[in-house]
């Protein structure tokens, strides 16, 4: 009976196998994706302070892009050589207004985003009028 047992559990196990093995082509992908992500946090854990990186991570919840931007830029200027110590949070803040301000050089890069326009309705329908009837 045991050997029976034995042979059930070796063939379920072979066939999970087998099926992980066949996924393994966008199992690779994924994996090698998530291995990136895992380099990135790991350099910018070193090249930032952790108020830096929580800081990060609070951007990347309201605008991923603008977070992936600024972490190539921190791994761009560790690379060259640009960075000596360790970003603070000071040190991203600074970063930040600095991207902003060269986006707003170039002709407003970012699509007019941030910028809050109110139209007032002039005319039609104002309620105050009716006051004085």
């Amino acid at each position: 009976m045991e050997d029976d047992e034995l042979a059930k559990i070796r063939a379920a196990r072979m066939a999970d196998l087998q099926q992980r093995g066949a996924g393994g082509s966008s199992g690779g992908a994924g994996e090698k994706q998530s291995q990136e992500v895992e380099a990135r946090k790991q350099i910018l854990s070193q090249i930032c302070s952790p108020e830096a990186v929580d800081r990060l991570g609070r951007i990347a919840m309201v605008k991923a892009e603008r977070a992936t931007d600024l972490e190539n830029r921190l791994i761009m200027l560790a690379r060259s050589g640009q960075i000596r110590g360790r970003v603070s949070d000071d040190d991203l803040i600074k970063l930040i207004r600095m991207v902003d301000e060269s986006d707003k050089k170039q002709g407003g890069g970012n699509g007019g985003e941030g910028e809050i326009v109110f139209q007032r309705r002039k005319g039609g329908f104002d309620d105050d009028d009716d006051d004085f009837f």
